[in-house]
């Protein structure tokens, strides 16, 4: 387990904001997926990644604008195309962002909403992002969760998950 509040920030480099990175899987050099926390200070566009799928989530601040989009703290986790980039626009001061990127040649990521228990059934590495905090139980063990908090396990064992706390929290499964 691992809180934004435990990684040093680093800087982009388009100075335009701050990146914590939770997880790079299963390597950083060559990573199948990604975790980080985002404080992005000054509109521009997303770095492109080819070959990418990203997961966007605004967890504090008042939004940013992304294609036809505008995402808030309540605002459902977004999902598009890391090849393309978008132009992000603040909507009203800096923001913190849950980004989540998957390469696609390297199996395949389901996330969702962690409002609801969970089967970790054929997944070979699963984790849990909690925005607030709260308490992750996986068969007869309970883990307490810091605020912007990042839980994983590769192998997971085939037992029930649930999870309970303030805010936005995701179930990420990944299998080949």
């Amino acid at each position: 387990m691992i809180s934004a509040e435990q990684v040093a920030p680093q800087r982009w480099k388009n100075n335009g904001g701050w990146t914590r990175e939770l997880l790079a899987w299963p390597h950083p050099a060559q990573w199948a997926l990604r975790v980080s926390v985002a404080d992005i200070e000054a509109d521009g566009p997303f770095s492109s990644f080819e070959g990418v799928q990203r997961w966007f989530a605004v967890l504090s601040g008042r939004g940013v604008r992304l294609y036809d989009y505008e995402l808030h703290p309540e605002s459902e986790i977004l999902s598009f195309d890391g090849a393309l980039g978008p132009d992000c626009e603040l909507v009203d001061g800096p923001t913190r962002d849950f980004n989540l990127m998957h390469r696609r040649a390297q199996g395949r990521m389901r996330v969702v909403a962690a409002d609801q228990p969970f089967e970790a059934q054929g997944s070979q590495w699963l984790g849990l992002f909690s925005a607030g905090g709260g308490l992750l139980k996986h068969g007869g063990r309970a883990m307490p969760l810091a605020p912007q908090s990042l839980a994983w396990c590769e192998q997971p064992a085939a037992q029930p998950l649930s999870f309970a706390g303030p805010g936005q929290a995701w179930w990420m499964s990944w299998s080949e």
